[in-house]
């Protein structure tokens, strides 16, 4: 379930990031139908999410040094390298992500991050207070 929800999180980040830096994100559907948009926009967050938790880490890792250097602002860099793989995969794959330049990649993953931080917050906040509280009432 929490895989299904971080597709959806990740789909819906995607699509506000899309609909704000319109000028330098386009997704592109497969098809010219708004239910081929929804799916690509999933296949792209499922995409990001794999890019970000496999690739990431490890490009993550090797890189501290240079996180340690710049009081971690090299992390804008390494996210926006993310995205821009994201978009490569994508279309190697015949739909998806096009970003126009880096610069663009770097402030599409801010926003998704932003965008991830407040879905996860928002939802799985309540998730938690739910849980506690059964807790407690089991306790009881």
């Amino acid at each position: 379930m929490r895989f299904i929800g971080s597709l959806v999180f990740n789909a819906v980040a995607l699509w506000l990031t899309t609909m704000i830096l319109s000028g330098g994100l386009t997704v592109t559907a497969y098809e010219n139908t708004d239910l081929a948009y929804v799916l690509t926009l999933v296949l792209l967050g499922g995409v990001w999410g794999l890019v970000n938790s496999v690739i990431g880490k490890v490009v993550k890792f090797v890189s501290l040094p240079l996180y340690c250097l710049t009081l971690g602002l090299f992390a804008l860099i390494v996210n926006g390298f993310l995205f821009w793989l994201v978009s490569w995969v994508s279309e190697l794959l015949g739909y998806g992500l096009s970003i126009k330049n880096f610069w663009w990649a770097i402030g599409g993953a801010i926003l998704m991050g932003l965008f991830s931080s407040i879905l996860n917050g928002l939802f799985n906040s309540s998730r938690k207070d739910r849980k506690s509280s059964n807790r407690e009432s089991a306790r009881d």
